[in-house]
């Protein structure tokens, strides 16, 4: 796995949602820093370049001088304390950013002669504020940048970009969606709740709630809810699945999240199976002639 740092640009006025603390603005019941921060929980450091608040781990924090400087100034405050050969740079406003789209910024970067990888948009357009940058090739031009014009205060990312030999990558049209306006966070709450994702963005919500790195099956867990509700009564349904969690957890005490897995699987079946039995019962009734 590649090692590499994080730098979350979490500053900014966010004049287009009236000064609103965009950091903090939830999409799916959590923060979008919190939902940056998920992508790169792997990261050896994580410097989050903003106003401190409780965040879903534990981060660096810092400010760009002067505060309201711009992502050019908040990238040369968060490259100060890293120190990986790779940095891995994020906006706080990404909903949909997912681990594959970092994953695949990784690889490009890896390319020989490459100084780094970013993210391109539908429209061909760059997005400096999805990419991954070598650590030494971006210290270089930062420090150059800011000698020709004194500072990096108020300048565009594209001067950076600019001077650097990146990799492009398209990564889907939500990757680098990010959320500027009160519309962009309407529309980003909407998503999340379309049929096809809905189950997957509440089950990853819940496991952030409580803390936990645990990779189901869900469909297995929807189908034993589904033979409980309708071979045994439909409470049946959350209390047996609550019973398989904590029989899983029992049975995979201290153990490995693969084993805790395994449990959950193993304790789905054979809770499956009972209420396959439970049914045929029911349907055969108790008469004389059973089967």
């Amino acid at each position: 796995m590649t090692v590499y740092d994080a730098i979350v640009l979490a500053g900014g006025a966010a004049k287009r949602l009236g000064g609103a603390d965009k950091p903090g603005l939830r999409v799916g019941g959590r923060a979008l820093l919190d939902r940056v921060l998920a992508v790169c929980a792997d990261a050896g450091t994580t410097v989050v370049v903003g106003g401190r608040r409780p965040t879903v781990r534990p981060v660096a924090w810092t400010r760009e001088v002067p505060q309201g400087g711009g992502p050019l100034a908040a990238l040369g405050a968060g490259v100060r304390h890293t120190d990986a050969e790779r940095v891995l740079v994020l906006s706080a406003d990404l909903p949909f950013l997912r681990e594959t789209t970092v994953r695949s910024l990784l690889a490009a970067a890896e390319y020989e002669g490459r100084e780094g990888a970013l993210c391109t948009d539908e429209d061909g357009r760059d997005q400096p504020l999805v990419a991954v940058y070598r650590a030494e090739p971006l210290r270089r031009e930062l420090a150059l940048i800011a000698t020709e014009h004194g500072s990096l205060a108020g300048l565009p990312l594209r001067l950076l970009t600019a001077e650097l030999d990146l990799a492009r990558i398209q990564a889907g049209p939500l990757a680098s969606f990010d959320c500027d306006t009160w519309e962009d966070i309407a529309a980003a709450r909407a998503r999340i709740r379309e049929h096809g994702t809905v189950l997957d963005e509440w089950i990853t919500a819940v496991k952030n709630e409580l803390g936990i790195e645990l990779d189901v099956d869900t469909d297995v867990l929807l189908d034993l809810a589904r033979d409980a509700a309708h071979g045994v009564a439909r409470p049946a349904a959350p209390l047996t699945t609550f019973l398989v969690g904590y029989a899983a957890a029992m049975a995979s005490s201290g153990k490995s999240p693969e084993a805790a897995a395994e449990a959950v699987a193993e304790a789905s079946r054979k809770a499956t199976a009972l209420a396959l039995r439970w049914e045929e019962e029911t349907k055969a009734g108790s008469g004389p002639g059973t089967p």
